[in-house]
């Protein structure tokens, strides 16, 4: 089954999409973290996605396509994938469209309150890039990676000023995508909480129906 993971930044889409992903045995897929690879290892996608990045806007077009489409080539995309960050515009969206069939898109929607908070609370691993949470998951050893013992750090577009920049854009740019997918009956909603447990239930019966 090929599915799409849509929501504000915070709602939870990578976190649910990474438990879905282990369940059903299809890939996450997830834009957000091959533009940060290509960041820290400054390629040429990274250097040109840069400036936006951190100026809380999405990447140019053409980048983020050409990086789905070799991402969707792979074996390991063969029953199925989880698009966790992408489309995220209608371009983006009538783009995939022409290169594969999506059978079903999440929307996770939550209060913008309850996104600004998760966000601030973020804290990233600088070398694994396993995600906690001050408030809702923090690691065992404070600024300390339960996974390898790397450095937590708050991320650039974690910070208050972008997470609210970042939610412009979304409200803008990103937010009509639930009206495309609605049109192709291909939309399913879903009201994320920090129960985790219970997004998930809804989550698969979404999947399910």
């Amino acid at each position: 089954m090929n599915l799409i993971f849509l929501g504000a930044p915070g709602a939870g889409k990578g976190t649910h999409a990474e438990i879905l992903s282990r369940e059903i045995h299809i890939p996450q897929i997830s834009t957000g973290n091959m533009i940060r690879e290509a960041l820290k290892s400054g390629t040429e996608m990274g250097l040109k996605a840069k400036a936006y990045i951190e100026a809380g806007n999405l990447v140019p077009d053409e980048v983020v396509i050409g990086i789905i489409r070799e991402r969707l080539n792979r074996d390991d995309c063969k029953n199925g994938f989880i698009l966790d960050g992408f489309p995220r515009t209608i371009p983006q969206a009538e783009a995939l469209d022409k290169m594969i069939r999506i059978d079903r898109v999440i929307d996770i929607e939550v209060p913008e309150s309850l996104i600004l908070r998760r966000l601030s609370g973020r804290r990233v691993c600088g070398s694994c890039g396993a995600s906690y949470n001050i408030h809702t998951r923090k690691p065992k050893v404070e600024g300390v990676c339960d996974t390898c013992g790397g450095t937590l750090v708050q991320r650039k577009d974690d910070q208050p000023e972008t997470v609210k920049a970042r939610l412009k854009v979304y409200h803008e740019q990103t937010e009509p995508l639930t009206g495309y997918y609605k049109k192709q009956g291909k939309l399913r909603t879903v009201h994320g909480s920090d129960d985790t447990a219970a997004t998930h239930r809804d989550i698969l019966n979404a999947v399910e129906a």
